[in-house]
């Protein structure tokens, strides 16, 4: 079993973690509809990206009533 040499003082260990901590997340308008997206991203409502359609977005298809 080891020895601990020098104590480590609640300063010094928090200087060690301070890029630890959670960083705010940066979010753009998209162009076309108007929701937040990632900056570099395809908005995922839409499927735009740099004024273009990227991906193919399925629309919601109505329920029919069962009568």
């Amino acid at each position: 079993m080891t020895i601990q040499r020098k104590k480590h003082t609640k300063g010094a260990v928090g200087e060690r973690r301070s890029h630890h901590a959670l960083k705010k997340i940066n979010l753009n308008k998209c162009p076309k509809c108007g929701k937040a997206v990632e900056p570099h991203k395809a908005c995922l409502f839409c499927g735009n990206y740099k004024g273009r359609e990227v991906i193919k977005i399925k629309t919601k298809k109505a329920k029919k009533k069962i009568e």
